[in-house]
């Protein structure tokens, strides 16, 4: 394989929407470059792409691939993602490492929700970014539409360069408004003719070159007073200026296409190779603390980590981005997180799941290598002697969350290693192992990212697994003052157990005054893990109880304040007063004041108007704004409360309040009332109090369902 210096490797990332056409995109290209002699498709399941089964079986893109593309002395690096939400974090990473965005459109579609999210994307990267409208051989397409629906999304700076003759089934040429010529297509697609406009299409083909020539000389200086002095701009001066503009991320060309009959490919990989900057003319890369490292072939070696794929039999395979330096076969380089060093044993450039072994990659390039033990995604590695760590992906925050369990005993570590592992390839997936609510609580990003992570646990881990409901992590407190006795006394032969506590129990606020009536011996506060306070006093006159029982007693109270008794959840802010009791000399001990403590906190408890809470969430729901009737509906059944609307782009923004325990299958039911077109994020914002009815429903609940703890 050739060799390829930074100048001459491009980066480009297929976005957009599922069903866009990224994937048929990615394998014309790799047509058009000779590395396939023949296009596989979708309906086949033979693309270069979308090589895994589960791709296959579910007809759509889920992991983003590198594929390549050597084309007129250049390297395309081709990165295809998923269109889905759920799959983001695939789209992320891929686009943290490329250098040009290319936001592929459905022309019987428009500009889909899923356009919409690659967007925002787009803008935090400021990466160089392209429109390819596709699909103009669709019997619905519609091209005008779709501009126009582009330009009121993202803006004026959306410039057609590329227009379709013939939109619809007979969709046969393009006129480029760049170069001011027709590019004509025979039955088999492929290589058209060039000719000259046609008459009928002179007028609108100088009118969008003249837009375009407007658009590139305002964005330069020296070009605006070119286009002044002179009325035109050259071909080539068109070129350099769309490439600082593009670079800038001020202007967006568009073109257009039809990847399933290859028309309209070759000139966008041209236009590739032309006008999108490599790496080395990208800003410099920003440092996890502080500076920049620019791309340079030779800087320093440093190479990131953005993707890792656990391959059966093989291990992980780690891809990777040269942002400084020349990488080569057998190099050793530091891992600037944990100081390891790794050795590169092999390094290969991809087309899908085909691994191209080669010997070195220049700054700029994408490529593999395998078996970094102690490696893994946002990680930087760097030859000896240097520090440097690149600025981390930031993964979006889970939208949804499920409890998993096994349905064979003792496979329980199975399952915990196969989460580890797909956690180390997901970055968006995250497990949490919950001692409260006694569930392993899988996090993700929706019900198809829920079902691909059930697919690989019982495909390839050979897992037999259930998904539940998810407890609701509530909290118990108190809401006035009262006092308990327990006596604890147990007989069995020779020595007994004996213990007497009277305690004072009170809602707990921060700056109450002491308790009134005792005589405050001792204080300590404590801050519950789980949030809140527990205030614990020693009243104790005249040595009712000695105070080596004190810590015992406390140890009950802590115990119960685990397993609260309305449904066995955590207590929170509520003040002890420990004033009295008795003691035996032979028969107490340690065990006899913690039960007393216990049973004396439940009792206290039971008459101080004890109160439920639930966790509430900050809710903002993004959606078109003639969706917000339904959703606003649907929020009033799960006892939302909306706050206001805000927007953000072109979506309108509903906040709202909304108890934790109703958004369960909250992503399924949003997608059902928009069809896909809208999307959420929620968090975690404070505890309120449950309805007397709803305290009283959980409370007889949990008594049913664990007998011996609400006795205890």
């Amino acid at each position: 394989m050739p060799e390829f210096d930074s100048n001459h490797v491009k980066n480009i990332v297929l976005l957009g929407h599922s069903g866009s056409g990224k994937t048929t995109l990615a394998e014309s290209m790799l047509f058009e470059a000779g590395l396939i002699q023949r296009r596989g498709s979708i309906e086949e399941q033979n693309t270069v792409g979308d090589y895994s089964d589960l791709e296959k079986e579910r007809g759509n893109s889920i992991f983003s691939k590198l594929l390549h593309a050597p084309w007129r002395g250049y390297k395309i690096n081709i990165l295809d993602t998923p269109g889905y939400d759920d799959f983001s974090g695939e789209m992320i990473s891929a686009l943290r490492v490329a250098d040009t965005g290319v936001i592929v459109l459905n022309a019987s579609a428009g500009v889909e929700v899923g356009t919409d999210i690659v967007w925002e994307y787009t803008e935090k990267f400021k990466t160089p970014t392209i429109f390819l409208v596709n699909k103009l051989d669709h019997e619905k397409a519609d091209f005008d539409k779709t501009i126009e629906e582009a330009k009121n999304h993202f803006g004026n700076h959306v410039v057609v360069v590329q227009y379709p003759l013939n939109v619809g089934s007979g969709f046969n040429a393009i006129i480029d408004v760049l170069n001011m010529i027709m590019y004509q297509y025979g039955a088999e697609g492929a290589k058209p003719q060039k000719l000259p406009i046609p008459e009928s299409e002179k007028a609108k083909a100088e009118e969008l070159h003249k837009e375009l020539i407007e658009s590139i000389a305002s964005n330069d200086e020296t070009l605006m007073e070119k286009y002044f002095d002179q009325g035109e701009l050259t071909e080539d001066e068109m070129k350099m200026g769309l490439h600082i503009s593009m670079t800038r991320h001020e202007l967006f060309p568009v073109f257009c296409a039809s990847a399933k009959q290859n028309r309209g490919v070759a000139r966008v990989m041209g236009y590739i190779d032309n006008v999108c900057p490599p790496a080395c003319e990208m800003p410099p890369q920003p440092m996890k603390n502080g500076g920049t490292l620019p791309c340079d072939n030779k800087g320093p070696v440093c190479i990131f980590i953005y993707k890792t794929v656990i391959e059966p039999h093989i291990g992980e395979l780690s891809f990777f981005k040269v942002f400084s330096g020349t990488v080569r076969t057998g190099m050793e380089l530091v891992n600037e997180s944990n100081s390891v060093t790794e050795k590169l044993n092999q390094l290969y450039v991809m087309e899908g799941n085909k691994r191209i072994n080669v010997n070195e990659l220049v700054a700029g390039d994408i490529g593999a290598t395998l078996k970094l033990r102690n490696t893994h995604v946002n990680n930087t590695l760097h030859e000896k002697g240097k520090q440097i760590e690149l600025r981390p992906i930031e993964f979006p925050e889970p939208t949804l969350s499920i409890a998993v369990a096994n349905n064979k005993k003792g496979e329980e570590e199975k399952l915990a290693s196969a989460m580890h592992q797909l956690r180390e390839a997901d970055p968006t997936i995250r497990v949490e192992v919950s001692a409260e609510l006694g569930q392993t609580l899988l996090h993700c990003n929706g019900d198809m990212h829920l079902s691909v992570i059930k697919w690989k646990l019982q495909n390839l881990y050979h897992l037999d697994v259930q998904y539940m409901k998810p407890k609701i992590a509530y909290r118990e407190t108190i809401r006035s003052k009262a006092e308990s006795l327990y006596r604890h006394k147990k007989q069995s032969g020779g020595a007994g157990q004996f213990g007497e506590v009277t305690i004072r129990m009170e809602p707990w606020y921060e700056g109450m005054p002491e308790p009134e009536n005792l005589n405050v011996r001792g204080r300590e506060t404590i801050d519950l893990p789980w949030g809140g306070k527990l205030v614990y006093y020693n009243c104790i006159v005249g040595g009712v109880i000695d105070a080596r029982f004190l810590p015992s007693i406390l140890k009950g109270v802590m115990e119960k304040m685990h397993h609260g008794p309305l449904t066995g959840s955590y207590v929170i802010d509520v003040r002890v007063c420990v004033f009295d009791g008795k003691m035996h000399p032979v028969d107490s001990n340690d065990i006899s004041f913690k039960i007393a403590g216990m049973m004396a906190f439940k009792e206290a408890f039971q008459k101080a108007s004890p109160l439920l809470m639930e966790p509430v969430v900050a809710l903002d729901v993004l959606c078109p704004d003639e969706l917000t009737g339904s959703i606003l509906g649907d929020l009033q059944m799960r006892r939302g409360i909306v706050e206001g609307f805000n927007t953000e782009g072109h979506f309108t923004v509903v906040k709202a309040m909304v108890p934790h325990s109703e958004m369960y299958q909250y992503s399924s039911t949003l997608r059902s009332l928009t069809q896909g077109r809208a999307r959420f994020r929620m968090k975690f914002d404070h505890y309120a109090p449950v309805s007397p009815d709803l305290q009283k429903k959980l409370t007889e609940s949990y008594k049913k369902e664990v007998p011996e703890m609400a006795e205890a």
